[in-house]
């Protein structure tokens, strides 16, 4: 019996699935007059000649093909057995895609003035939602003419916006906040990541439902990683790297090697504190340090500011004899230091 009619139906739950279209290869000749079933939790996308022309709610919906019963199958001959009017459905799930997972794989870095170094590294995790709000925009601009499209396929890339907002967010809230502070605030951060991502998620069709912060906190991060990324200078980071060894020495239950590493950094903390200390004293008599005097000694490494301090000159002029190669010094992370030596050697030539 000839094809008369078509029914046209997706009668699935759609857990994974944000698009189906049919047919799912190659090109539809539905027939003129055929029936689109579309459910509750569904919208389906109408295309004919290459161009989308509606959008189906729930319901039982008529199609209107140049694909007329017979004369079709006559006239297809002369296009290879294949329509010249072709006509695709991409059914739509509408329903909420929820419970996906978002989490920082790098620490995002926040002022933190007063504490610590004056900067902190957050990472956090948590969970979001989203569901399509405009079936015909997300199927011509993300979908094309794949067959099926799942969630799983656009998850990175809306994990990525959400991060960038979420980078946005902790910045703005730490400019009011503490760190201690900024993590009792997880529902507003998250309030205000939903506002942020709004406008990117409706530019491809959907809508962020929620974005919950299960946790924020510190990151763990070594003294080695933090110098890597160019926050430390080399005082800091010696402390930081003496704390690291206490901590490791303290978890050794065994106590030996371990031991005696952590009481060794235990006092290399001690003697840099009180370096630090007679070094603000000895500023402190001689009315302003080096700045007024001249006479404060020249660490063994410094950053160019303090060697800007010591050639009387801005750290300007310090970056610009690095660049032009005059002034030797080694880029750790995004930073540079200077060697005594080096600086030395740079005032007499």
């Amino acid at each position: 019996m000839a094809r008369i009619f078509d029914v046209i139906e997706y009668a699935n739950e759609m857990n994974d699935e944000i698009v189906h279209r049919f047919p799912e290869e190659g090109i539809g000749d539905y027939r003129i007059g055929s029936q689109v079933i579309v459910r509750e939790s569904q919208n389906a996308v109408f295309f004919r000649d290459g161009q989308a022309l509606d959008v189906f709610r729930a319901g039982r919906h008529t199609i209107a093909t140049a694909n007329i019963p017979k004369l079709i199958d006559f006239i297809g001959k002369a296009f290879n057995d294949r329509t010249p009017f072709p006509a695709e459905i991409y059914f739509v799930s509408m329903k909420e895609f929820a419970s996906k997972k978002w989490g920082t794989p790098q620490p995002i870095i926040v002022r933190n003035p007063g504490m610590g170094l004056g900067v902190a590294l957050l990472q956090g995790f948590g969970t979001y939602s989203f569901q399509v709000k405009d079936a015909q925009q997300f199927v011509t601009q993300i979908v094309g003419t794949t067959g099926t499209y799942r969630s799983s396929e656009i998850e990175e890339r809306l994990r990525s916006m959400l991060l960038s907002k979420l980078q946005d967010v902790l910045g703005e809230t730490a400019a009011k906040n503490s760190v201690p502070e900024m993590i009792g605030l997880t529902e507003e951060i998250g309030a205000a990541v939903r506002v942020k991502a709004r406008d990117d998620f409706e530019a491809i069709g959907l809508t962020l439902k929620t974005f919950y912060v299960g946790n924020l906190k510190p990151s763990d991060k070594s003294a080695q990683e933090l110098r890597d990324m160019g926050m430390l200078d080399m005082s800091t980071y010696t402390q930081l790297q003496a704390a690291d060894a206490m901590r490791d020495a303290a978890q050794n239950q065994s106590g030996g090697a371990g031991l005696t590493a952590g009481i060794g950094a235990g006092m290399g903390i001690g003697n840099l504190m009180g370096q630090a200390l007679q070094g603000g004293m000895q500023n402190n008599s001689q009315g302003g340090g080096m700045a007024a005097g001249g006479s404060a000694k020249m660490p063994d490494i410094m950053t160019p500011a303090e060697a800007a301090q010591f050639m009387k000159v801005t750290e300007e002029d310090i970056m610009s004899a690095i660049t032009d190669g005059s002034l030797k010094a080694k880029k750790v992370g995004k930073a540079f230091r200077i060697s005594k030596d080096n600086l030395d050697a740079f005032m007499n030539s």
